[in-house]
């Protein structure tokens, strides 16, 4: 028996939407011999060092009808052993994270951008119950500063609270808010904690 198997992506997806990109049925309907895809190579190895799987390159020889394929490893393994390059590796729709066409529907790069969040929200399991944007503070950040609205002055001031993580990890948690993260700087949304509604107030960030 080989010491790797393939990881089905589909799972993955389904269970973290905003941070784990899969391309849909569409997309990976595209696919065609020649051209190349992304597979999770998930391995045992007696090396504590070692990752528990790698993400590598297949070159599609054949698609085999009803979601299924046939090619060839288009990486050389950094840590499988028991795998080469040119190996010929068989697999479905559900195991492909990746391939050569566009999409322009990919959610977890919409959310990609970071934002300010407390642990309260991101590690406690508290809801979204204040947020507001404001200028972001380089390239890759939103704007946006996320709270539960349940933090003291004292929690806020302690840097170890507050994480700076992709908005995306902040919606896997609660993306009850989702509706609001198009709008402008300047934009601040309390959370009413009878009706779970967000409404609109002044920024007092």
């Amino acid at each position: 028996m080989p010491s790797w198997h393939l990881t089905n992506a589909d799972h993955l997806a389904a269970e973290n939407k905003y941070t784990f990109y899969k391309p849909s049925r569409e997309i990976i309907e595209q696919v065609v011999p020649g051209e190349v895809v992304k597979l999770i190579f998930q391995f045992e190895s007696e090396d504590p060092e070692a990752p528990s799987a790698e993400r590598m390159w297949v070159l599609v020889d054949e698609v085999l009808g009803q979601g299924r394929f046939r090619g060839r490893l288009n990486n050389e393994p950094r840590h499988i052993s028991d795998l080469k390059l040119d190996e010929l590796v068989e697999f479905g729709a559900c195991h492909i994270i990746n391939t050569e066409h566009d999409d322009d529907d990919n959610i977890v790069e919409r959310y990609i951008k970071r934002c300010f969040v407390t642990k309260r929200v991101l590690d406690e399991g508290h809801k979204v119950g204040y947020l507001y944007r404001e200028a972001p503070d380089e390239e890759r950040d939103s704007g946006w500063r996320i709270t539960s609205n349940t933090e003291s002055d004292e929690y806020m001031e302690d840097t170890n609270n507050i994480a700076y993580v992709s908005l995306g990890a902040v919606l896997s948690r609660d993306d009850s808010f989702i509706e609001l993260l198009d709008q402008p700087e300047g934009s601040a949304f309390i959370r009413d904690t009878g009706t779970g509604a967000f409404s609109r107030v002044a920024n007092s960030g």
